[in-house]
């Protein structure tokens, strides 16, 4: 493999911003990092001027269902493959496929095209499956559909674990309902991250199920029981457990900005994690999509059921960061946010960061983060580079 420096960047590494940089990848991963001109290139070295341009480590989407009019609950190997090409154009180099609530046989179908996908992605890499469902509150239901709202059941996921092993990254449900404390502590011991959303638990409800193992809140605010002074629900909850880390979509529309800020001034970007939530409008624009067992309507960007209800997303990882930044988090906040807490959190430690001896996934951003390039493991997926 060949190899290739990388001249004439701003890199951010995940914890700090080198504003002349350049670095060495070799193997497929970084193997120099410094500071001015990178040094003269030996034999058959590659060198990509990178024009004073932003490089930081690629982005880990802990949460996306579809992309470019493809729906990975569809049963096709196809969309897996079309949203692995999109995320790697908005400088995404890990994911994990999102499910939304269905039948068991259409999550086992699921596991199934993830299995024959993943290993041969075309683009950004498979990092796991996210299971948002089936065992959610339909009092909090959102855009999921209620037909197929179900209690935890143990034998159930018994089903979906013995067909996807260590494939099942992270499950999303109400803890609340019957079963739920029990199926947490299930999951966390075969070090599934648990989530809660799309749950209308308490407070004490919310704590029991952090204390049985979950670790984590999708979507936070979006699909749970408000805040309020005399019943402060999961969020405030989450906030006091210093174990637990939120997912957040800065698309302007989930999150009020003062809201972002909050999360950041209370969890800090170790405890905060950038998403995109999409459906697959991402990429598309307006329109009229099916999606989830209903028909969503894009307008103006924002994805809503006929009632108004939000349905996902269309927003991009690159969109998320350069929104984040905008609010006023710090540049290196924010990339932690959209790179190195989500690799940490799925146990990555050679993702979501530039080191030495870290996987060389590397997004270049222009002044506006659009994406000039992508490499995944030292090999362009996306864009070209500049000699």
């Amino acid at each position: 493999m060949q190899s290739v420096w990388i001249d004439n960047v701003r890199i951010v590494t995940g914890s700090e911003v080198i504003e002349r940089g350049h670095l060495l990848v070799r193997g497929g991963r970084v193997a120099q990092l410094g500071t001015g001109a990178c040094p003269p290139p030996q034999g058959e070295a590659q060198v990509i001027d990178g024009r004073g341009q932003l490089l930081i480590p690629g982005m880990v989407d802990l949460h996306i269902h579809g992309a470019a009019g493809h729906d990975m609950m569809d049963g096709t190997r196809r969309s897996i493959e079309v949203v692995s090409r999109t995320c790697a154009a908005t400088g995404c180099t890990s994911f994990l496929v999102t499910s939304v609530s269905s039948t068991l046989e259409a999550l086992l179908t699921l596991v199934d095209r993830v299995r024959e996908v993943a290993g041969h992605e075309p683009g950004a890499r498979i990092a796991g499956i996210h299971a948002e469902g089936p065992y959610l509150n339909a009092l909090r239901k959102g855009m999921q559909n209620e037909a197929h709202l179900r209690h935890p059941d143990l034998a159930e996921m018994q089903a979906v674990l013995d067909r996807a092993g260590d494939l099942l990254k992270m499950v999303t449900l109400a803890p609340e309902l019957p079963g739920g404390l029990a199926l947490t502590r299930a999951l966390a011991a075969r070090g599934v991250i648990v989530a809660v959303a799309h749950s209308d638990a308490t407070y004490d409800e919310a704590l029991a199920a952090f204390r049985a193992g979950a670790s984590h809140v999708t979507h936070c605010f979006n699909g749970m029981r408000p805040i309020h002074h005399r019943e402060p629900g999961v969020i405030v909850a989450a906030f006091e457990q210093r174990q637990v880390s939120l997912q957040a979509i800065v698309d302007g529309v989930h999150l009020h900005p003062a809201i972002v800020r909050l999360m950041h001034r209370l969890k800090g970007p170790e405890g905060v994690v950038l998403i995109t939530d999409a459906l697959q409008a991402m990429g598309l624009g307006d329109g009229t999509y099916a999606f989830g067992g209903h028909m969503v309507t894009v307008h103006g960007g924002v994805a809503r059921l006929a009632d108004g209800t939000l349905a996902s997303s269309t927003v991009t990882m690159n969109e998320a960061l350069r929104n984040t930044v905008q609010l006023g988090v710090p540049l290196t906040d924010a990339v932690m946010m959209a790179s190195t807490t989500p690799a940490r959190l799925l146990g990555l430690p050679h993702k979501g960061r530039v080191a030495v001896g870290a996987d060389a996934d590397l997004a270049l951003l222009d002044g506006a983060y659009e994406v000039q390039w992508t490499m995944i493991g030292g090999q362009l997926v996306y864009g070209a580079a500049s000699p």
